[in-house]
């Protein structure tokens, strides 16, 4: 690494997906490589908090010198490698596996199994392998213990009775807060936690970026997005429906977060003397956003491939993660810490949006070749 390379500090909004994490798997093994990168808070849902815990775990175990650093990262890649090879592995669940009438439906929709049989019925014991897989491969005690690293964590669960998010913070975290992030009610019990019951984080947040940039320290976050944000054929089959309606349900938080966050840039760009200088509002218009997406690699997976972590898909999405985290370091490494390059309003918003938001020319722009197509790669 170059001597004269600056420092940059990046938060990290990692969305759920389910198998589809492999892509954010990638992603993150690429940036841990870069040593002039420093992490601050990690927001993750899902599969966004799989990979959240997995890569603070691996770097509690440096210390703050420069020896200590280069090993955290090293053990950061190595648990996020174990991790998403454990989930290979245990493939299909393994209750599923066993019961001869799950494994047959598996073969044509796993996800249509919620809308037959309650977990509290398929799986009266609320058996989770996932727990043990967990459990392998991530010390939760260590993982709580300050160790400097500067990393804290936001993993979004949702509150069953309240249908609010709520976020576990690093001081607080267990594998049930990781469990309650990934549950999806059709196939998991609720994760019972101090008396509430959870699901899955991406009913309400996925991930929560607003806290993220309103409270972290480091003034620029790079948001992973796995699900595409548009699919122009309308789906026909029930297959198809089920999944889009899943695809919608859970980008629905990541939009209206985004939805504010122009807002409060589109005022602070406004200027003027009524122009808000300090508190919420103020942080949250001047924090600058990043993205890398993983739409291109993920539109054409089937709709049940999130349920089904099969080899070669995860090993092309790892792929796929790396090279994308590579183009974007190329491109806009130098913005970091200077301007956003993610056009948050043209990417999210839908034109009619756009337009009562009123754009202005202080709008950020993304960098050169942000879009330029390239070659397709192949909840927890």
């Amino acid at each position: 690494m170059p001597l004269f390379r600056r420092k940059q500090r990046l938060n990290l909004a990692l969305q759920g997906g389910g198998a589809h994490g492999a892509f954010t798997w990638g992603v993150l093994d690429r940036l841990l490589q870069d040593e002039a990168l420093e992490f601050g808070w990690v927001s993750g849902t899902s599969a966004g908090a799989v990979n959240a815990v997995a890569m603070a775990s691996g770097l509690a175990v440096g210390g703050q010198d420069q020896k200590g650093r280069e090993a955290g990262r090293k053990e950061a890649r190595e648990t996020l490698r174990r991790v998403w090879e454990a989930v290979e592995s245990a493939g299909v669940s393994d209750l599923v596996r066993m019961n001869p009438f799950l494994w047959g439906l598996t073969k044509t929709s796993f996800s249509s199994m919620g809308g037959m049989l309650s977990p509290y019925d398929f799986n009266p014991m609320g058996f989770d392998p996932f727990r043990k897989l967990l459990e392998a491969n991530i010390d939760f005690a260590k993982l709580r213990i300050d160790t400097g690293s500067g990393v804290e964590l936001l993993i979004a669960a949702t509150d069953v009775g309240t249908g609010r998010a709520r976020l576990f913070r690093r001081a607080e975290m267990s594998v049930e807060a990781v469990l309650a992030s990934a549950c999806l009610p059709q196939i998991h019990h609720a994760v019972e936690i101090e008396g509430r019951a959870y699901w899955d984080g991406g009913f309400s947040a996925n991930p929560d970026v607003v806290t993220l940039a309103v409270e972290s320290p480091v003034e620029d976050t790079l948001i992973v997005q796995l699900n595409a944000l548009d699919r122009p054929a309308s789906p026909r089959t029930a297959r198809d429906i089920a999944a889009q309606v899943n695809n919608i349900t859970f980008n629905q938080p990541l939009l209206k977060d985004i939805d504010m966050i122009v807002a409060a840039q589109q005022e602070i760009g406004r200027g003027g003397w009524f122009r808000p200088r300090t508190g919420r509002l103020a942080r949250l218009g001047r924090h600058r956003f990043h993205i890398i997406d993983a739409g291109r690699h993920t539109a054409s997976l089937g709709a049940d491939s999130k349920a089904t972590p099969e080899r070669n898909m995860l090993a092309q999405l790892f792929r796929a993660g790396r090279t994308e985290a590579h183009r974007w370091l190329e491109r806009n490494r130098a913005a970091v810490g200077y301007h956003q390059t993610a056009d948050l309003a043209q990417r999210y918003l839908a034109r009619s949006d756009r337009s009562r938001l009123g754009q202005t020319a202080a709008d950020p722009q993304p960098a050169p070749d942000d879009d330029t197509p390239l070659p397709a790669g192949n909840n927890i």
